[in-house]
């Protein structure tokens, strides 16, 4: 796979693709994606195609329909099987852009049902410091799963799913290496389609955060905190194992409020009024590193699934469909936070030769303690609660948020200003 030119995002003046404010023109021209892999889930054109749309509240169910049919889904998802719906609880409080939105949730499932994939199932995981019960309940998620008699299936639950070996077929960059053991994955995935839900926002391991690292929590168990220095080589191997055991692969992302700073979860949320959909992983992750303002080569998962042809990751070879959104650049940075520095210094740092000790023994009770306490009982009193309530009270957003809360779903049901 070509690497980009010298100057940021080298073009001809006859490329059509993105001109973003600050990129340079060389004499490259427009070059083309290749794909190893064969299936529903690498069905590509010659460009990338990520799907694109403005919205706001009044529309955004609507819109949602109608980006799945920009983004073709029914070109990327398998007819006939069951489609996995995967969530993002990043906390389980209701941080704005820290999780999957209502209307996401609920405009992706009539999406799916306008173009016949009725067989939907979702499949919830949990980490060592999130409840998933409270997070489906304080997000809005319980009653449009009823509403829409989805069936909710949790990885963790022995009887909704078994962790089987798995012996993947494409070379893995680290995953063999963290588990000298075996791979194991829940038999549940197996041969359905994947959908995921991730929202726009920065992540204090991997800058950002979308459809690559949504894979994580459904794929790896709860000692996936071994990978975390590993974790750009973990998501490229993900992506490799989804395209070989799903037969369509596919996401649908929320930028109606996005993310800045020391996400997943403690962030300065952002009103951008975007949603994004993708048959193409890395290239969604891309779009949205770009309107970031990130430049989407120097984030390791995404060069490194660009470099494997596991999707495309070089701006200047994705067709944007839909809205124009050559002038954004949100001017985000991950920034500084005191969650960020102890897990650098576990992870990368100093003293990253103690993580067996920490994180393999009792003593990974010390620094599960310690986020679950800096996060829930520090952060969310103290700040979070107050971002949230305002954002709650003050946007469209967060006024339709508050609509879901009083409803439950909203499909036929004016919003209220």
């Amino acid at each position: 796979m070509p690497t980009a030119p010298a100057g940021r995002y080298g073009c001809s003046r006859a490329c059509r693709c993105w001109d973003w404010p600050g990129s340079s023109r060389g004499d490259t021209g427009l070059r083309f994606a290749t794909r190893a892999a064969k299936g529903y889930n690498s069905l590509v054109t010659a460009r990338a195609k990520v799907a694109v749309l403005r919205t706001r509240p009044e529309t955004v169910l609507d819109d949602y329909r109608r980006l799945l049919r920009l983004a073709e889904a029914d070109r990327f998802l398998k007819p006939g099987v069951t489609t996995i719906l995967k969530d993002n609880i990043s906390w389980h409080f209701p941080a704005p852009a820290a999780n999957t939105t209502p209307w996401q949730l609920e405009g992706t499932v009539l999406g799916l049902k306008d173009l016949g994939y009725n067989d939907l199932s979702v499949v919830q995981n949990k980490t060592v410091v999130i409840d998933t019960h409270k997070g489906e309940d304080l997000n809005g998620y319980v009653p449009i799963f009823k509403h829409y008699e989805l069936p909710v299936l949790y990885n963790f639950k022995p009887e909704d799913m078994t962790w089987l070996p798995y012996e993947p077929k494409a070379e893995m960059l680290a995953l063999d290496h963290i588990y000298p053991e075996g791979i194991r994955l829940p038999d549940y995935f197996l041969g359905k389609n994947i959908v995921h839900l991730p929202t726009v926002k920065c992540h204090i391991y991997t800058t950002t955060t979308g459809a690559m690292k949504n894979a994580f929590g459904g794929l790896l168990a709860t000692h996936r905190h071994y990978t975390h220095s590993w974790i750009h080589e973990t998501l490229v191997d993900l992506l490799s194992i989804q395209k070989e055991i799903h037969p369509g692969v596919f996401a649908v992302m929320d930028g109606t409020t996005a993310g800045n700073g020391p996400g997943p979860r403690t962030m300065d949320p952002q009103v951008k009024n975007v949603i994004l959909a993708s048959g193409d992983q890395v290239a969604i992750d891309a779009v949205a590193a770009r309107m970031m303002g990130f430049d989407p080569l120097s984030i390791g998962y995404i060069r490194l699934g660009h470099e494997k042809g596991l999707g495309v990751g070089d701006v200047r070879e994705i067709e944007v469909v839909g809205d124009d959104i050559s002038g954004e650049n949100w001017h985000f940075a991950v920034g500084r936070s005191f969650h960020k520095f102890l897990g650098w210094m576990s992870w990368y740092g100093p003293t990253k030769f103690l993580q067996k000790l920490l994180f393999r023994t009792w003593l990974v009770n010390i620094p599960i303690f310690v986020s679950e306490a800096n996060h829930d009982y520090l952060h969310w009193p103290l700040k979070d609660s107050k971002i949230y309530r305002k954002w709650r009270a003050e946007t469209p957003w967060g006024r339709l948020f508050a609509q879901y809360q009083r409803h439950g779903t909203m499909a036929g049901r004016p919003v209220e200003p």
